[in-house]
């Protein structure tokens, strides 16, 4: 009997394929994580290099950024239902194929609309990836103890992308140009995606929700008005019509997604509404926003203001941002484990005071500045951000019935993500290019100082409405 093309990839994705060794699916799932934060980061460093190969202004590399961000955060919480519901396996598929379809799409952009436009779909299938990776890792290890050494070692992995993305993006835009850095993730993605289907026995939930479509439509366009007005405003000015129309936009949108979601009620809604209103929760997820809207945004700036306000090469500014990243991974372990041991609010009080320390410092930083100020300033906002994650996780997952853990693990990641987008565009909307050294600085203290202080501010409402303990309060309201 004849087979079609595509008979061996329908085999491959069937719930009945033959699994693979659990370590061998840990490793898989783990590369195709690594390449979706690994994508966070690795950007930056090569924002000069786009900007004047596409000669593009400060707003389109916002939009190179953030079209990534967009996606990802707009997708997320309802990525994980799509598991549930469709197969994890389908969809860790899909996603790798559409991650690495977009991966080849800026690869070969010829502008920056088309390259902002391959953004997207890169972080509509990291959005499918991300959630599916440790879902299919669970029920890999069905052993309580060795699950838990699973999901550390895919967490460590994550959180070496953090400090491989600004050196390996530096690298190849250095020696290949900026195309490098996505075409680099073409051959990876069909050599994860080939061996998935081979070793990833299909799982699906049993009694999963319907998707939210309506809650991910109106989400998703509450989060793109809100970028656009912050990213056009910096253009044109906030009184302008676009941005003045973009604003009510998303402020209609999320007064419908907030009708929609008490609507549609605890069981179906991709947000349950009673869990926004518990107060450990709905602050650990503001931290956690507030988190990625400081770091990314701030991160944002600094990369334009090693190479262009201090003439470092692509390379030479990912070696100098590794006392910032370097700390920040190996501290998000090691936090994990003291938040453990002592409860999730004093390390993420201290991890907002120490990062805001770090940033505070970067407003003395100017064109001349070397490492005898940037790397403590580098050293403490790294240090503050890997006590302060997995505080915010832990929070969030305690402040919740057991049951619900893993809805409120993928609500404080998109909360991570959502501020990171708005954090990109409110950021460069502030300082602009740095075609005008002084002007740029100007706003890039302002930046930083203003991330200071949102920090110590979120570490007051920390201080007052997160538990002692970070079993404390699970499951009440």
């Amino acid at each position: 009997m004849a087979h079609s093309p595509i008979t061996p990839l329908r085999r491959a994705v069937s719930p009945g394929s033959r699994a693979g060794s659990p370590y061998t699916v840990l490793v898989v799932m783990c590369a195709g994580y690594f390449l979706v934060l690994l994508d966070v980061t690795i950007v930056n460093v090569a924002l000069p290099a786009i900007g004047s190969a596409q000669g593009t202004d400060v707003g389109g590399l916002q939009w190179v950024v953030d079209g990534y961000a967009l996606a990802l955060a707009s997708l997320m919480l309802t990525s994980g239902t799509a598991g549930d519901r469709y197969g994890h396996k389908r969809v860790v598929l899909t996603g790798l194929a559409v991650f690495g379809l977009g991966s080849l799409g800026c690869g070969l952009a010829p502008d920056v609309p088309v390259l902002v436009a391959a953004r997207v779909v890169q972080g509509l299938g990291a959005a499918l990836l991300l959630p599916g990776t440790l879902a299919i890792i669970g029920r890999a290890f069905p052993d309580s103890a060795e699950r838990a050494r699973a999901i550390g070692v895919w967490a460590g992995i994550g959180s070496l992308a953090l400090p491989a993305g600004p050196l390996l993006g530096g690298a190849l835009t250095d020696g290949l140009g900026w195309r490098a850095i996505f075409l680099v993730n073409v051959p990876i993605v069909l050599l994860a995606l080939v061996w998935s289907a081979a070793v990833v026995r299909e799982s699906r939930g049993e009694h999963a929700p319907p998707l939210d479509l309506p809650g991910l439509l109106l989400g998703g366009l509450t989060l793109l008005a809100t970028t656009y007005a912050f990213i056009e405003g910096g253009r044109s000015g906030a009184a302008s019509p676009g941005v003045v129309a973009a604003a009510a936009v998303a402020v209609a949108a999320l007064a419908g997604l907030a009708v929609v979601e008490l609507r549609r009620g605890d069981d179906t809604a991709m947000i349950p509404p009673s869990l926004l209103r518990r107060p450990a929760f709905a602050v650990a997820n503001t931290a956690a926003g507030v988190m990625n809207l400081c770091t990314l945004g701030t991160l944002f700036l600094l990369t334009l203001f090693l190479q262009s306000v201090q003439h470092r090469s692509a390379l030479a500014a990912g070696v100098a941002l590794l006392p910032l990243f370097t700390p920040l991974a190996v501290f998000a372990l090691l936090g994990g484990r003291i938040t453990s041991r002592i409860g999730s609010r004093a390390p993420a009080v201290t991890g907002l005071l120490v990062a805001a320390a770090g940033l505070a410092l970067l407003t003395r930083a100017d064109a001349h500045s070397g490492p005898g100020l940037l790397v403590p300033a580098f050293l403490l906002w790294g240090i503050g951000c890997g006590l302060l994650t997995p505080a915010v996780v832990a929070a969030a997952i305690a402040a919740v019935p057991g049951e619900r853990s893993g809805l409120a693990s993928a609500v404080n990641n998109t909360a991570r993500q959502t501020g990171g987008a708005i954090g990109i565009a409110v950021a460069g909307a502030i300082a602009g290019l740095p075609t005008d050294p002084a002007d740029f600085l100007r706003g890039f203290h302002t930046v930083t100082l203003g991330s200071a202080v949102l920090y110590t501010a979120t570490a007051v409402l920390c201080t007052c409405l997160l538990g002692e303990r970070s079993s404390a309060g699970r499951g009440n309201p």
